[in-house]
């Protein structure tokens, strides 16, 4: 049912802003677990809002931005399940998928930022998030907006970071798991290599090659996942992403 339901989600990724990984196993299981619309949530380098889906459109902009840019929310829509049962003849057959009563938007915060500075547009007249306490007023202009503080970020790690020559891969998720990388390198074996965890719910591996250009892609609970530490990525024969680097 994951399988399904990702691929429903990553439908409305599309136009999103990039760098934050939005295909990774958390951030769809992030989305999974909002149950009602309310005040922004920090997801690693991004910001996830959200909205009820009754409100007929709803955008966001930012003042780092001076408010030039709206970015608008999609609705997020999950499978309806116990549709397996044939459909009599005669009977209309039902949507496959289902309101999940939210509109969201998830934006990668530029480095530097502490704090995210915005507004929403909802069915056109401007407003401050009601969901978040955070309201500040400029005193020149007399503008409320809404504010976001975020955390100190360490820089993240990159798959070139690991000894000359070659390849430090590095995933995040739930403790206690398995997870490999398979690419070019190997054939796409998903079985070779396996990342070691420590501390709890980081893996790593580091493999040495030669130098070249690279495709490759974590596999984790059946899934594949391109890397989030690497925003180069290009699409497979298969039609997803897979990531890719160039080794010197």
């Amino acid at each position: 049912m994951k399988t399904i339901i990702a691929a429903v989600l990553l439908v409305f990724f599309a136009g999103f802003s990039p760098a934050a990984d939005f295909e990774s196993y958390e951030f769809i299981d992030r989305l999974l677990s909002l149950s009602v619309p309310g005040a922004p949530e920090i997801f690693e380098d991004a910001v996830i809002f959200t909205a009820p889906s009754a409100f007929r459109r709803v955008g966001v902009a930012f003042a780092y931005e001076n408010f030039s840019k709206i970015y608008w929310f999609r609705q997020l829509m999950l499978p309806q399940e116990g549709l397996d049962a044939p459909i009599p003849p005669g009977k209309k057959v039902p949507d496959p998928f289902k309101d999940s009563g939210i509109l969201f938007y998830a934006h990668q915060v530029p480095a530097g930022i502490s704090e995210l500075e915005y507004r929403l547009i909802i069915n056109g007249l401007w407003t401050v998030d009601t969901a978040n306490p955070q309201i500040r007023r400029d005193g020149v202009t007399g503008l409320a907006y809404s504010v976001v503080s975020l955390p100190l970020r360490s820089p993240a790690p990159g798959p070139l970071e690991g000894p000359p020559g070659s390849l430090s891969f590095s995933f995040r998720g739930p403790p206690g798991e398995t997870v490999t990388v398979a690419g070019s390198f190997n054939g796409w074996d998903p079985f070779m290599y396996e990342l070691a965890e420590g501390p709890a719910g980081v893996y790593t591996f580091n493999l040495f090659l030669p130098p070249g250009t690279y495709q490759y892609a974590f596999f984790h609970r059946g899934e594949r996942f391109p890397d989030p530490y690497n925003s180069r990525r290009i699409y497979a024969k298969d039609g997803r992403a897979v990531s890719e680097i160039e080794l010197r």
